[in-house]
């Protein structure tokens, strides 16, 4: 054979190889373009979620303002605020790192502070979304603690505790948790954060609660208590359906992906979770009480989300509904074990948080199938589907653990400023309120004004 055909060959051999070529890098490019279009819409999810948990602060306002009395509902709304920007601006500088930084250990994370990636993968999650979510996480737990902290502590005791809490107490917690640490690896299941956001911030209301103490005229000298009502229901049951609407990011955003559509499930479970607590709660406080007391209903739906939050993911639909039944009811005893040993908690947030978070962290250890803990990819079946008491004891311990390191730290840096700075307002101060004591101006200044000042009958009458 000649040279011309030996070029004429190759020649024929390199163009039906690139054409050849041409299926596969097309295949490849699609795939990739697949890829990051599902990366892209998981973003969207996951932004529209972080917007709805900051959109729970809204709820928060609603439900304390509504929840307190009218003297202090200027104060309620301001703190909640100033109190949500600075913990972001925390958990940039220090808390993200502290728990998802890759150079820490089983205790806490190490690095990524003043976080500012330079570049993201386009066929994932965008790093700066999945910040904006946790971040928006750890102003949640701050506002529950807040809850202890009603209608007597000082402005500037909430400015210091947001900076402290939110670097020395939440993210330790989630690190375990959420970020590596050791639980993680011991397989505690919390998919949105009964534990990490919400048992945390209920000790460190615990915490507030008993340095704190009770406010003036809650109980007689024989420690019988009397009620102080809040001002305002409607505000305090629009609040709890916005933090409702709210928990939908909260939990089903936690899957962080559309995929398949298993964000849709966690949604629903959610849904039922908190109808059936309100149903309970309502139940529970006509049988007691001989009349369905609003505080209660609202309570044990705020109890069941709670509850629910930790094994969304992990239970059928008709176990969340068994969850958030139950949560209804520990919520409404709760509350009342609680006054009864002079804990003075205006929003309830120790037991619609406490003690609904831990029977929500418990409820996976005996409720989660095996099938949905391989699907997430945490722990195992608990006690029903498997007959074993290992999942529950995992969550058991990271109960007891993460909850007391939660009391522990948050009472050992309010024990601090008490004695350095103080909490507590004046007596004077209290009584008059915080609105205008803390910020010279009342929340409703027409209202208050009329009354504090006697009209002169003289000037009012009509000629």
């Amino acid at each position: 054979m000649g040279v011309k055909g030996r070029l004429s060959k190759k020649v024929l051999f390199a163009v039906v190889s690139l054409f050849g070529l041409f299926p596969i890098m097309a295949l490849a490019a699609e795939e990739k373009t697949v890829a990051s279009l599902s990366a892209g819409i998981d973003g969207v999810w996951v932004m529209i979620s972080a917007v709805l948990v900051l959109l729970m602060q809204a709820g928060f306002i609603l439900l304390e303002t509504g929840s307190t009395r009218m003297k202090n509902a200027g104060h309620v709304a301001g703190k909640t605020i100033f109190t949500v920007g600075l913990s972001s601006i925390v958990f940039w500088l220090v808390s993200y790192g502290l728990i998802f930084g890759k150079s820490g250990n089983g205790f806490v994370g190490w690095g990524d502070f003043f976080y500012s990636p330079v570049s993201s993968d386009p066929n994932a999650l965008s790093p700066f979304i999945f910040f904006m979510f946790q971040m928006a996480f750890a102003t949640i737990s701050l506002s529950v603690a807040f809850g202890g902290f009603a209608e007597r502590a000082k402005l500037s005791t909430y400015l210091v505790f947001s900076i402290l809490f939110t670097a020395l107490v939440y993210p330790v917690i989630a690190h375990w948790i959420w970020g590596g640490g050791w639980l993680s690896t011991h397989g505690k299941q919390d998919f949105a954060g009964s534990t990490v956001v919400h048992l945390t911030g209920a000790m460190a209301a615990l915490a507030a609660t008993i340095l704190l103490k009770p406010r003036i005229g809650k109980y007689n000298k024989n420690g019988t208590p009397n009620e102080i009502h809040g001002h305002n229901q409607v505000f305090s049951s629009l609040g709890i359906f916005i933090l409702w609407i709210g928990w939908f990011g909260f939990n089903a955003g936690s899957t962080l992906a559309v995929g398949d559509g298993f964000f849709g499930f966690v949604a629903l479970n959610t849904h039922l979770a908190a109808g059936a607590g309100a149903l309970s709660a309502l139940l529970i406080s006509w049988v007691v009480n001989g009349k369905a007391d609003i505080t209660s209903i609202l309570n044990g739906a705020l109890g069941s989300l709670v509850a629910i939050t930790a094994s969304c993911a992990f239970v059928e639909t008709w176990a969340a509904v068994v969850i958030g039944f139950i949560a209804g009811l520990l919520v409404f005893f709760g509350a009342k074990l609680f006054e009864k040993w002079r804990l003075d908690d205006p929003i309830y947030a120790i037991s619609a948080h406490g003690v609904a978070g831990v029977w929500g962290t418990l409820s996976s250890g005996l409720f989660a199938t095996p099938e949905l803990a391989a699907k997430v990819g945490v722990g195992q079946g608990g006690l029903f589907y498997t007959g074993s008491f290992e999942q529950l004891w995992v969550q058991a311990y990271g109960v007891l653990t993460a909850g007391g390191y939660a009391f522990v730290v948050s009472f050992a840096i309010l024990y601090v400023m008490k004695r350095v700075m103080g909490l507590r307002v004046t007596e004077e101060e209290e009584i008059v309120g915080l609105d205008l004591s803390e910020h010279g101006s009342y929340g409703y200044p027409e209202h208050m004004k009329a009354a504090s000042i006697e009209p002169k009958t003289e000037a009012l009458k009509v000629e």
